[in-house]
């Protein structure tokens, strides 16, 4: 009986194996080193590829204004009618929903905001102090103390108003709730917004005036 003699394995190509692993070294090294500078430049219809989905299209203008709207109802609910049966002084009850409000916008609100713009400062508009920092968190809370307090005093207008043509005056025709709190916190806050880019527009129209 002949002894079969084993077939040699084929010896590994060095160089092949040493260029894939550089290759891929050079793959990670890029990626960890990406950055706006060196990104190559990407189309929106490419963009919109990735991003677009079957079914109902929504807006997304119409998306963040939600977020706006939900997050400020939201807080109402939370601190307006959850700690209105707890604290008797009304004042210190609109302070503190007003640093809520402001803490919530920082932290939630405009963070989501910048989730969902399609390319970095997409949706800057939309946001009172979009470069985020330091300061950002404390102007918030104060932004949101100016929005809070128009709120309030729409509220007062409202129910003076209905007071005066019912002839009670000790009646509440306007109770706050949420979903109308969110509305009219929404609504004075796309005023304030539309105004800060008109003041911009001005500004820019004056640099460049002969």
């Amino acid at each position: 009986m002949s002894n079969r003699k084993k077939a040699a394995a084929p010896k590994p190509d060095v160089n092949k194996e040493s260029s894939y692993y550089d290759l891929k070294m050079q793959a990670v090294n890029d990626l960890a080193e990406a950055d706006e500078t060196n990104s190559p430049e990407v189309s929106q219809e490419e963009l919109r590829q990735y991003t677009s989905s079957s079914g109902i299209k929504i807006p997304n203008a119409v998306k963040l204004l939600f977020i706006k709207f939900w997050f400020a109802g939201a807080t109402c609910f939370f601190f307006i009618w959850g700690l209105g049966g707890y604290m008797a002084d009304q004042l210190d009850l609109l302070f503190i929903t007003g640093i809520a409000l402001g803490m919530v916008t920082d932290i939630l609100t405009n963070n989501a905001i910048r989730f969902f713009a399609q390319t970095p400062g997409a949706n800057d508009r939309y946001i009172m102090f979009p470069k985020k920092s330091f300061w950002t968190f404390p102007l918030n809370i104060l932004y949101a103390f100016l929005l809070l307090a128009l709120v309030y005093g729409l509220y007062s207008l409202i129910n003076w108003l209905a007071a005066m043509a019912s002839g009670q005056m000790d009646s509440i025709a306007l109770g706050v709730e949420p979903i109308l709190f969110g509305v009219f916190y929404l609504a004075f806050d796309e005023l304030l917004l539309a105004a800060k880019r008109g003041a911009a527009r001005l500004m820019r129209r004056k640099k460049t005036a002969p």
